[in-house]
């Protein structure tokens, strides 16, 4: 989509009546009214406790809400000395809500946000998310003061979660990410971040980064751009990570969509992952992250039941998808009775990088290659889950590195898939 048709007129008016800043806080939404007020006044609290003599703006890149969204944004702003809460705090807080064209998606957020920052010269940028209804005003600091204080141009974040939160993003997404881009960025499709005017600017004049705005996994493509033009990457902890009291979404197919699908295509947009070069750490900035152990009900039987039947009904499609040999292990597998079912490493793997290169050719139509994955990705969370069981957090991360060193070590026959040699 062109510039033109997502910064709209409105906006546009905005930014101008803005001008330079130091530090933009970006927060795309759409009907976010429930929450959004209490996040703005958290940025609102940040911004003026810990960069108090930043000239500084909230810009809400609004998608077309219907309620109050955006008239509650506006209200943040500070344009006096005399309404600040610190005697110290900046003069003017400009809090600003434009939509921007298109109509509501997260690519053309963000894609807003990214002008909104390339155009204000801003130094330093930080998307938060509307559904970030546990944010505190040290996420800001945490966030922005390595770009500002230490020079890194992306901070993604990281959290204090479950031990059995993040299933798809620890046994897919991390894994894969890290081991096709040699960075263990461990929220490589971060809901708050921040990055700098630099990378800002290299990302909004990227040739294709518009199209890529369309798309569910442009936060992905994000993170993957900024380790592929070798941007200086870290990660800040912001402490815990809210989690629904739910089991694994019953969505699971949209949760595909949105972070595998992306994934896959980025291997047709960044040749870089050809590079065999051993995955680095990323410093992370605020301590350790923790992985809480109290009690969560889990269907696991349910987990179990779908993959079992997904098998059987899937495997004329699967058959297209990936090789005879891990089809008739997969067939195997869902034959076992439930105490003796264990979705290993290495065939995880192995199914993971077939459907990637099936992905690539499209074999099949690609929504159907995704569709087709769900029921093999509840056998490997069920495994998860059942292995991790008794484990204590240390026990847990161990497992998660072991899945990690898998699919490195596993990379070059992505290569030989990828290359027609298999």
């Amino acid at each position: 989509m062109p510039e033109e048709s997502i910064l709209t007129d409105d906006f546009l008016h905005e930014l101008m009546s803005v001008g330079e800043v130091d530090l933009l806080v970006g927060v795309p939404t759409y009907n976010d009214a429930a929450s959004i007020g209490q996040i703005v006044q958290a940025i609102r609290a940040g911004l003026v406790k810990y960069f108090p003599r930043q000239r500084a703006v909230i810009v809400n890149a609004d998608g077309g809400s219907q309620d109050q969204t955006q008239e509650l944004v506006r209200a943040a702003s500070i344009n006096d000395l005399q309404q600040a809460p610190s005697p110290h705090a900046l003069r003017t807080l400009h809090s600003i809500s434009a939509r921007y064209g298109g109509g509501p998606a997260s690519g053309r957020g963000l894609y807003a946000i990214l002008a909104a920052a390339d155009l204000l010269h801003s130094s330093a940028c930080a998307v938060i998310s509307a559904d970030s209804t546990n944010i505190e005003p040290e996420w800001i600091a945490h966030l922005l003061q390595p770009v500002c204080r230490d020079g890194f141009d992306l901070v993604t974040p990281v959290y204090h979660r479950h031990k059995f939160d993040g299933l798809l993003l620890r046994n897919l997404v991390y894994p894969m990410t890290r081991a096709l881009y040699a960075r263990q960025v461990r929220e490589p499709y971060p809901s708050e971040f921040a990055f700098s005017g630099r990378l800002a600017t290299q990302i909004f004049g990227q040739e294709g980064w518009a199209e890529e705005a369309e798309q569910d996994g442009a936060k992905l493509y994000l993170t993957i751009s900024a380790i592929t033009s070798g941007f200086k990457l870290a990660q800040a902890l912001l402490g815990n990570k809210t989690r629904a009291q739910s089991n694994p979404p019953a969505d699971v197919v949209d949760a595909l969509r949105e972070g595998v699908g992306p994934l896959f295509l980025s291997l047709d947009h960044y040749p870089a992952w050809r590079s065999n070069a051993p995955s680095e750490p990323v410093p992370i900035f605020g301590g350790r992250p923790e992985l809480t152990l109290d009690p969560l009900r889990i269907n696991r039987k349910r987990l179990y039941d779908l993959f079992r039947s997904g098998v059987e009904e899937l495997a004329p499609l699967l058959n297209s998808i990936v090789s005879r040999s891990t089809l008739r292990e997969l067939q195997q597998l869902a034959s076992r009775e439930e105490q003796d079912f264990c979705y290993c490493d290495e065939l995880w793997v192995r199914t993971i990088y077939e459907f990637a290169a099936s992905y690539h050719r499209a074999v099949i139509n690609r929504d159907h290659i995704i569709q087709a994955l769900a029921p093999l990705y509840r056998g490997r969370a069920y495994t998860f889950l059942l292995e991790n069981r008794d484990s204590q957090g240390e026990e847990v991360e161990r497992n998660v590195e072991a899945l990690c060193l898998t699919f490195e070590k596993f990379k070059p026959y992505l290569e030989d898939l990828w290359d027609g040699r298999r």
